[in-house]
């Protein structure tokens, strides 16, 4: 499980306070992959409690896929760099044009991650600032400003505001440093990362992943597609799982309606 190491109880922890100078070295203490704490860390933000975070055990197993509430907004998979991936990575972003993209009109709203460790976070960001969830980010709230303010900003801009918002930063802190397991220190080395997948209105599928050139569309969906369909499973995490043949620390949690 991606940033999965055991943490201290959050009572114990610090107040976080992000260093905002310009050059600031930032990194946050890995988020742990556990449901009911990433659904705690998007409410404290401003997403509706009719939303949460639910495990995802099987991506092949009808039955299992069952237990997950539908229609499922978005998708994190949590997956080791290997070094299969990085060839993969590097030989298809090749040919990419680095994404400038900004505004109202722009397909998919996308950040380039900038904060070590930072993944878990920003794969929120991207389940909740695209698609059906989007509608569910509370008007007037932390999540709910720094998503408007991102929108007309190019990426460069994003990644500097991210690094200098202190609501994020201090909603992650406290959510990283309450999980089930001990937190590793912000400057470790994680060897697993967190992709998002969304489906927007027009049916595409999005892979958003702060460490690639930009976001990247996958295909179309059918009208009555999300994002634990079949064909949306097949270009999502199943093709990570097919490149890899020694290396499957792989787990996906999902964005949905919650159970409450």
């Amino acid at each position: 499980m991606a940033d999965q190491t055991p943490a201290a109880p959050a009572a114990a922890a610090e107040p976080y306070q992000p260093d905002t100078r310009p050059d600031a070295p930032n990194a946050f203490i890995p988020l742990e992959a556990n449901p009911p704490l990433m659904t705690e860390l998007l409410h404290n933000l401003g997403v509706a409690p009719t939303l949460a975070v639910h495990d995802v055990f099987s991506l092949t197993e009808p039955d299992m896929l069952a237990f997950v509430p539908r229609p499922a907004m978005a998708l994190l998979l949590v997956f080791p760099i290997s070094e299969a991936y990085e060839k993969h990575r590097v030989a298809e972003d090749a040919d990419r044009e680095v994404y400038s993209g900004h505004g109202s009109q722009e397909p998919v709203v996308w950040f380039r991650q900038t904060i070590r460790n930072a993944c878990g976070v920003m794969g929120l960001l991207h389940a909740t600032a695209n698609g059906p969830a989007r509608n569910f980010v509370g008007d007037g709230t932390s999540l709910d400003s720094l998503l408007k303010r991102a929108v007309d900003l190019d990426p460069p801009a994003r990644s500097k505001l991210l690094e200098t918002d202190k609501a994020l930063a201090t909603a992650h802190h406290a959510a990283a440093s309450g999980g089930d397991t001990a937190a590793p220190d912000a400057r470790d080395d994680i060897d697993l990362h967190y992709v998002c997948f969304v489906r927007t209105d027009d049916g595409t599928l999005w892979e958003l992943d702060g460490r690639r050139k930009g976001p990247i569309s996958r295909g179309k969906l059918g009208p009555d597609d999300d994002v634990l369909s079949e064909k949306a499973l097949e270009w999502g995490p199943l093709a990570f799982l097919a490149r890899e043949s020694a290396d499957l620390r792989f787990s996906c949690v999902a964005l949905g309606p919650s159970l409450d």
